[in-house]
């Protein structure tokens, strides 16, 4: 059977450690890799609009000598002019992989039942695995070990971003502590009302966008509610000394995460953003 990548669940703690390692052999030296994909192709799937997403993604196959095709929305329709079984029926005829950034993770799941080549979740209204393993190679080298660390995600709790965190920290036994308002919470793992107190002595404070794609009708409502969950300088400072600050971006400045401390020293989210790339 075909395997994908859709959680961070198709993934052993095992084959999660290789990949960091991995990740940072070719990382230190890409030219030993330049031909590992040689002659291959991957087909592109975007419903959602993407800066690092689709830059990772392509330089990624260009350096290790295979070949992107970019799938616009208006190129396919997923689901509109084609199910994505039959989108994958074609694909699997021409090309050897194919990643999707996609509203609705049932896309990715159809994708790739019975497909014959994998099928990569870019992101989905579920997980975002890619980009919770880059936020992982991040931490492992800023931090250099994963034992006794303590990551604290501070905003809108229930969505995939902090899922595949969550799921990556029970994999590598990580204490992952969250927290969010009541109504954004992920239902998982420790979550707090707090975020002063769920920052205390954390290694690695992180957080998101509090609108999400695809939730823009709820702007308004949520500007009222997450104020108080901003990462700011006061916030950070009940952190550890040396810990680090992390955001997926796009970041809105000034909502979740202040200018000071985004563009401070603590701040990793361009090592985070580069380690995209790698990981993937």
């Amino acid at each position: 059977m075909q395997r994908h990548f859709l959680s961070i669940n198709d993934l052993s703690k095992k084959e999660i450690l290789q990949i960091f390692n991995l990740a940072k052999r070719v990382k230190k030296n890409p030219t030993i890799y330049s031909s590992k994909l040689k002659n291959k192709t991957m087909a592109m799937i975007f419903e959602k609009p993407s800066l690092r997403t689709r830059v990772s993604f392509e330089v990624g196959m260009t350096e290790l000598g295979g070949h992107a095709i970019y799938l616009g929305p208006n190129d396919i329709q997923m689901g509109v002019r084609e199910t994505p079984m039959d989108i994958a029926r074609n694909l699997e005829r021409m090309v050897d992989i194919v990643m999707a950034r996609v509203f609705e993770h049932q896309k990715l799941i159809d994708l790739s039942v019975d497909t014959k080549i994998p099928v990569i979740n870019a992101l989905s209204d579920i997980e975002h695995p890619c980009q919770a393993m880059a936020d992982f190679l991040t931490i492992l080298e800023h931090k250099k070990s994963f034992k006794k660390l303590k990551i604290t995600y501070i905003g809108d709790c229930n969505n995939n971003v902090t899922r595949s965190l969550y799921y990556l920290s029970q994999k590598l036994d990580v204490n992952f502590v969250m927290a969010g308002p009541e109504g954004y919470k992920l239902g998982l793992g420790t979550e707090l009302m707090s975020p002063f107190e769920a920052i205390k002595n954390a290694d690695c404070g992180i957080t998101d966008t509090w609108v999400s794609m695809g939730l823009e009708s709820e702007k308004k409502k949520r500007l009222k509610v997450f104020p108080k969950y901003q990462i700011n300088k006061k916030l950070m400072s009940l952190a550890k000394k040396d810990a680090i600050f992390m955001h997926c971006l796009p970041a809105y400045r000034g909502y979740e995460v202040t200018d000071e401390v985004i563009d401070g020293k603590q701040s990793v989210v361009f090592d985070e953003a580069e380690n995209r790339l790698h990981v993937q």
